[in-house]
């Protein structure tokens, strides 16, 4: 018998059999509970706060002291004790049959706090969860009875009781998040396996409860045109088009619009088996040529209208990669300067602001380009009209926040924090999703502040799926993907791993399996596998190669391989007599271009040849690295070095940066590479440290 653990609903807990997480052999009823389970008795709402609390943290430690904070909003004066007495109480309820004075196996006490080390298939969150990816690589058949029977087990809003606490608030918001995505790909099934008319009736109900989700109405309209329903596809079509506009003013999304084109023109692609492929090559051509010539014919050579035009085509251009990344960005800035050049401050701001291209890697591409860009957004805010919409100022802000990022600049965070306000306050959820990607630019103000970006990358996903912000859902998955990776969340990564490639080949956006790739290379370097991890490098650094980003390509597969080189260093406590080589891993080409991390490569390539007074006088140039996603990689390289030559300035530097990072891989928040746990680096700084001199 095991505990098994419901938050899909009011927090509860049964007595069951154990299960394997992808079955559910007790026979689990639709309310969620074990036909043959028992309650298990939690007392009191503290106490189920406290399991709650414990649930939410995924097996990790909560410190006693958090559990106060959010227990309590003024704590009495005894808090401490009466948590220790709500967990004493659920241990009793919990493991029942444990004799006395043994240590708890359930709810244990570890460090500074408690942690449930609950089994993954023994809460409905996790099976839900874990549900819902296996769904996306089953045949239709399967997938819709694993999720008819995932959907199964809500019995209300997760953490029920738990809707006004704010350490519930984004757990909540990420479950309901994922049921909403379920219910859809349950429909996508039904529709897949040719069943529409079953699809109907809850599409209907997920559309009249969730209006913003531009993927539900799509899907409905789609349902209805395969029942023969063509006047009631279109009526549901232009029903979203009239909410979408009045209750948010944007138009729909290229999915619907797309969709209304393809049933006023009967596209055989529509129909369930079509007889024949599809040309859509072919049509869209035919849709550009007629586009364009009627555009050029309408619209006068000079009309300001082009410029609002060509950052719309730039954007698209954008997320192609390649040429057309490094032609948007020069045509861009050639936009921005004639818009400049008219003199209109609101045309400016449209031109600088509409370009909201997502971006991911926290090193510019063009450093002399992005400055010249934030200058002219500083000067177009300084000229906008006091009436002008905020919406237009904080375009501009988040414009600002995302072309300084890297130059530790203070404007940055301000900036990026002003127009994440004005957003809020405006309600755009477009402009809202571009004003948290300048935020997650400038969240590297330390070391250690992977959980902060996942928050950022969760509210992303989060946001841009209700409201279909499609290249923003991408970014807010490659952002946790980063993020679950520094906390050495390697499952959850590869969950936000495969979300992103699935929207990029729905949605045609090469440049996501860029970092996928290099992702894929991470994950076996931070197993150990070298050679293989190696090779994966060298093949995701020739996909590198011509996709237009040479601010993420110029000395990053060097760089790899010199993490991968001392992701497990040995350790450094005992001076002894060894080979230099098993120190520092193989002998690196002095001559190998590390690009913009050549200072900190250089001293551990010059220790590698034995030039020890030269790798030391590199340390004591050293700078400071630059806060991004490679502050911690790049620290914990000079303190490879510094432990190597004894520098203890450095060494005490590097400590100081890395301690806030303890608890995270060095580097693995790019998302790229890894030089293993920053709890390693710091024994190994800590104990060189106490050496005699």
């Amino acid at each position: 018998m095991q505990v098994e653990f419901g938050v899909l609903g009011p927090v509860a807990a049964w007595n069951g059999v154990a299960r394997n997480g992808t079955e559910d052999p007790n026979g689990a009823d639709r309310n969620g509970t074990d036909a043959t389970g028992d309650p298990v008795a939690l007392k009191g709402p503290r106490h189920r706060a406290v399991l709650a609390r414990l649930i939410v943290a995924r097996r990790r430690v909560v410190p006693v002291a958090r559990l106060v904070d959010d227990l309590w909003g003024d704590p009495p004066g005894d808090a401490v004790g009466a948590v220790r007495t709500f967990v004493a109480a659920l241990r009793r309820a919990l493991e029942p049959e444990r004799p006395p004075r043994t240590p708890a196996r359930l709810l244990v006490t570890e460090g500074p706090g408690y942690a449930l080390r609950a089994a993954p298939g023994t809460v409905d969150a996790w099976r839900f969860e874990q549900a819902v990816t296996d769904a996306v690589t089953l045949p239709p058949q399967e997938a819709l009875g694993r999720l008819d029977e995932a959907l199964g087990w809500w019995r209300g809003p997760a953490y029920a009781e738990f809707t006004e606490e704010a350490w519930a608030r984004a757990e909540r918001s990420r479950l309901g998040e994922l049921r909403l995505h379920a219910v859809e790909r349950r429909a996508e099934a039904r529709l897949d396996l040719g069943r529409a008319a079953d699809a109907v009736p809850d599409l209907d109900a997920h559309v009249a409860e969730h209006p913003w989700r531009e993927d539900a109405w799509r899907l409905l309209a789609l349902a209805l045109y395969r029942t023969g329903r063509q006047g009631d596809a279109l009526a549901v079509l232009r029903r979203a088009r009239a909410l979408l506009v009045e209750q948010l003013g944007v138009d729909p999304g290229p999915g619907l619009r797309r969709l209304e084109a393809d049933i006023l023109g009967q596209a055989r692609h529509l129909d369930p088996a079509p007889a024949a492929p599809p040309r859509a090559g072919d049509a869209a051509e035919r849709v550009w040529a007629r586009a364009t010539t009627a555009y050029d014919r309408t619209v006068a050579s000079g009309a300001r209208a082009r410029l609002d035009s060509t950052v719309g085509l730039l954007r698209n251009l954008a997320v192609t990669g390649g040429s057309g990344l490094e032609a948007a960005r020069e045509h861009r800035l050639a936009a921005v300067e004639a818009a400049e050049e008219l003199g209109d401050a609101d045309l400016t701001a449209r031109v600088i602001g509409a370009y909201d291209v997502p971006a991911i890697w926290t090193r510019v591409d063009d450093p002399a380009q992005a400055a010249r860009v934030v200058g002219a957004a500083e000067r177009t805010l300084a000229a906008l009209r006091p009436d002008a919409h905020p919406a237009a100022r904080a375009r501009l802000l988040a414009t600002v926040a995302l072309e300084s990022r890297g130059t530790g600049s203070a404007r940055g965070p301000q900036a990026a924090r002003q127009a994440e306000e004005i957003a809020r306050r405006i309600e755009d959820p477009g402009l809202l999703a571009f004003a948290l990607n300048g935020r997650f630019m400038q969240a590297f103000d330390r070391a250690g502040l992977a959980a902060h970006r996942d928050a950022i990358g969760a509210e992303l996903v989060a946001l841009s799926a209700r409201h279909g912000l499609t290249t923003y859902e991408v970014l807010g998955h490659l952002i946790r993907l980063q993020a679950r990776s520094a906390l050495a969340d390697f499952p959850g990564a590869d969950g936000h791993a495969t979300a992103a490639e699935l929207l990029a080949d729905r949605h045609e956006l090469p440049l996501v399996g860029v970092f996928t790739q290099w992702y894929a290379a991470l994950r076996l370097a931070a197993t150990g596998e070298t050679p293989a991890a190696e090779a994966a490098y060298g093949e995701a650094a020739a996909r590198l190669e011509g996709a237009g980003m040479p601010g993420l390509e110029r000395g990053l597969l060097p760089l790899a391989l010199l993490c991968l080189r001392h992701a497990h260093p040995a350790p450094t406590g005992v001076r002894r007599a060894r080979p230099r080589s098993e120190l520092l891993g193989r002998t690196p080409d002095e001559a190998t271009d590390y690009g913009p991390y050549e200072p900190w490569a250089r001293p551990l390539v010059l220790l590698a040849r034995d030039r020890r007074a030269e790798a030391a006088e590199a340390l004591r140039l050293l700078p400071d690295p630059p806060r991004d996603l490679l502050l911690e990689a790049l620290w914990c390289l000079a303190g490879r070095a510094a432990i190597a030559v004894d520098d203890r300035e450095t060494m005490e530097r590097a400590h100081a940066e890395l301690a806030p990072a303890a608890g995270e891989l060095a580097g693995a928040g790019s998302g790229l590479l890894t030089l293993g746990p920053v709890a390693r680096h710091l024994d190994d700084l800590s104990t060189a440290l106490r050496r005699p001199r």
